[in-house]
């Protein structure tokens, strides 16, 4: 059950709907770079334009500390939006007071407008009530459809949803039906994949997987700390041996909640991570000291696709090994490709996020082709890890 309204739930003619969007997006030389994220946000825009809304748009950018800077402004952004809506977004040089007001005052019912960068004002990220009011006055509704910026309880994000009628834009409304189809309520088995350097940075991500998750296979350079736990030699690889009791502790977990923990049974090892550097493929009780292993075996990676083909639901967060140097990418790429071959045959629902976990399968050439990849980093990884997301709580509120 939905706990919070959508745009279908709103009369929306002739209001003024401040939308959350996220436009922290790549730019170069005041160029849009990557529109990845504006392309995200159409659909709202558009609908809400549509059915004569007055659009007004609230975005952060970089981090300018609470006070205005010129080169984090979102100016270069209202051009790059106005190209892909077919007509003027006019930008707005504040995102509360006077400024605002002029605008709003002469806006027709359809119109487009993007607001300055809310942290240019101190009180966006210290989720400032009287911060949130002053974005509050200039609006009849507030949508937010940033899922990105979820995990923060900014002004912008969580303050203001108590202020306004509130709703889910349709970005966010995907985004978090994909989640719950993939963590909360998934077709079991449900499978989970979790890759990437350190397991320092995802501790809370793998103890709540272990939980939820039928199959949890633990790749990249945090698997060597696991097999260092388990008494194999890793050699020069990435490891961290102060985590070795934190790997027994998440394997011994797994092992009471009956998931099935898939470690490496084989390795790619070389004595330097450069491209096209000699290999060899090891038993992972045959690394010499001064091998790294950066990638998983042929043997691995076809276990893993056993796995994968036995699942039902797919949960995937960073690469499998050090995908960016060739040939070290062989399993990232195998792996993601036979997944996404799954989903094309409607065996599968594979959602992934996180990281260099957009990067790896758009190395792999199959971001298209998994049913969801979300390019929310953070807030992906929170709520992987169980965590209450603030921006979402408050809409349902």
């Amino acid at each position: 059950m939905t706990l919070y309204k959508t745009l279908d739930d709103l009369d929306l003619a002739g209001k003024r709907v401040l939308v959350r969007v996220d436009f922290n997006v790549p730019m170069k030389d005041g160029e849009v770079t990557d529109a990845t994220r504006i392309n995200r946000a159409l659909p709202t825009i558009q609908e809400l334009s549509k059915k004569g809304a007055k659009v007004l748009l609230l975005s952060h950018y970089g981090r300018p500390n609470g006070s205005p800077d010129p080169e984090m402004s979102l100016e270069p952004v209202a051009e790059a939006l106005g190209e892909r809506l077919g007509g003027p977004v006019e930008f707005v040089h504040d995102c509360i007071g006077d400024a605002v007001k002029k605008v709003t005052k002469k806006m027709m019912e359809s119109d487009v407008a993007l607001l300055e960068n809310t942290r240019f004002h101190p009180g966006e990220k210290a989720n400032d009530e009287a911060f949130a009011k002053a974005l509050a006055e200039n609006g009849d509704i507030y949508v937010n459809d940033a899922f990105s910026a979820a995990h923060r309880a900014h002004a912008s994000t969580e303050a203001i949803a108590h202020l306004l009628p509130s709703a889910a834009g349709r970005a966010l409304e995907r985004e978090l039906d994909y989640l719950k189809a993939a963590l909360s309520a998934p077709v079991r088995p449900m499978m989970a994949v979790v890759g990437g350097a350190k397991v320092s940075t995802k501790i809370e991500l793998l103890l709540n997987l272990v939980k939820n998750a039928n199959i949890l296979v633990v790749a990249g350079g945090m698997a060597n700390t696991f097999l260092f736990s388990k008494g194999y030699s890793v050699g020069k690889s990435l490891c961290e041996p102060d985590l070795a009791d934190t790997a027994k502790e998440i394997m011994a977990q797994a092992e009471q909640s009956s998931c099935e923990l898939v470690l490496p049974v084989d390795v790619v090892v070389a004595k330097e991570l450069v491209e096209r550097a000699d290999r060899e493929v090891r038993s992972i009780d045959g690394v010499e000291g001064d091998e790294m292993i950066l990638d998983l075996g042929p043997k691995t990676t076809d276990l893993i696709a056993d796995k994968i083909e036995a699942a039902k639901t797919l949960v995937w967060n960073g690469p499998l090994g050090a995908f960016e140097t060739a040939p070290f990418d062989t399993a990232t790429i195998e792996a993601a490709r036979f997944a996404a071959k799954m989903v094309k045959e409607n065996e599968l629902v594979a959602v992934a996020g996180g990281g260099d976990t957009v990067a790896a399968l758009a190395h792999a050439g199959v971001v298209k082709d998994f049913t969801y990849v979300s390019t929310a980093g953070g807030a992906f990884l929170e709520w992987l890890e169980g965590k209450t997301l603030p921006g979402v709580a408050a809409l349902e509120g």
